[in-house]
């Protein structure tokens, strides 16, 4: 029996794909309700330190992992037989993930995406990546407020599972949760997925304006108004509205944006004190998923016919290198308008 296992009928295996800090944090938390974890890694040599130590000194330095838990750097052997796949890996290696797993996801395997971020090449989000990639299986979306870490030390969580059948939704929900760790079902898979992507965005701005120093007046309004633009173009994209007052929306977004562990909070506010982007990228083996998801977002943004400045002033900081007190100049100085903006739904 399994460590942190109370008894009771065996589990289903799960595989996670990603041994970054949020898969481990994942394979922690199901391998201590008692589910059998295969957890695969894309880096042999991650994988061969990690059964070793038991513990992924990389990314999550501390966590033991339970006996449950299998690490394997070989797809077939984490994914044979497996019903439940979770994904979660960065956007941008989402792609070259699914064409070494592919061969080996059981054709009536469910696929839940635990990745916050849309395809940089085509700006497509994850759900849609895999039903191209892997057709003929359910596809969920996990997501909400939550730091791996907090997470893999089993401190208290609520998040989404969101999947257009609500029978898959709801399997889900009693498979994944456990006693730390709450789950909600919503049919909305878009507003899940675009809110829980577009909120890294929004935490690069927060982390700029923090650091220039301008004020808890200053985070509040940025806040505010980028939650404005996430509903903007989700509700523009065909989104409910009601999914950015939830977890996947204001939650996650509230968390990034204020959070000592934000990733993304962290990068804005580095490249606020002047370093470049590619130094601070480059001092941690994190994601920012913000990095990538800004320029898919505003070119959502531009075919649905939407506006978001916060996103087109910190793609200006990232990539065009115009100064972050000219950008919030630009933002102070736009034309008044009313609070709330009619947009035409998809």
């Amino acid at each position: 029996m399994s460590r942190g296992d109370g008894g009771g009928a065996a589990r289903a295996p799960v595989a996670v794909l990603g041994a970054g800090s949020w898969g481990t944090a994942l394979a922690i938390h199901l391998g201590r309700i008692g589910v059998p974890v295969r957890l695969w890694a894309r880096d042999p040599a991650l994988a061969d330190a990690m059964r070793a130590a038991r513990e992924n000194a990389r990314y999550l330095p501390g966590l033991v992992l339970p006996d449950a838990v299998t690490i394997t750097a070989d797809a077939g052997a984490a994914l044979g037989g497996v019903g439940t796949v979770l994904i979660a890996v960065p956007s941008h290696f989402v792609e070259v993930v699914l064409t070494r797993a592919a061969d080996h996801v059981a054709p009536r395997a469910v696929l839940v995406s635990a990745t916050k971020g849309l395809e940089p090449r085509r700006g497509l989000r994850i759900s849609l990546l895999l039903a191209d990639r892997l057709p003929g299986r359910a596809v969920a979306v996990l997501s909400g407020p939550s730091f791996a870490r907090e997470v893999g030390q089993g401190r208290p969580a609520a998040l989404v599972v969101a999947c257009a059948d609500e029978a898959v939704a709801g399997d889900l929900q009693r498979n994944l949760a456990g006693p730390a760790l709450r789950l909600y079902t919503n049919r909305d898979v878009l507003g899940v997925e675009l809110g829980g992507a577009l909120k890294n965005v929004m935490a690069i701005a927060t982390g700029l304006v923090d650091g220039l120093g301008l004020g808890e007046n200053a985070r509040a309004a940025l806040i505010t108004r980028g939650l404005a633009e996430i509903v903007r173009l989700g509700t523009a994209a065909g989104a409910q509205p009601t999914t950015f007052a939830g977890l996947a929306g204001l939650g996650d977004l509230v968390l990034t944006c204020t959070g000592t562990q934000s990733r993304n909070h962290a990068l804005g506010r580095e490249i606020a004190r002047g370093r470049p982007l590619g130094l601070v990228e480059a001092d941690t083996p994190m994601v920012a998923e913000g990095v990538r998801t800004v320029a898919s977002v505003l070119r959502m943004a531009r075919e649905a016919g939407v506006t978001m400045p916060i996103c087109e002033e910190v793609a200006a900081v990232l990539f065009e290198g115009k100064p972050v007190a000219d950008a919030l100049a630009s933002l102070l100085a736009r034309e008044p308008r009313p609070e709330e903006e009619r947009v035409p739904r998809a």
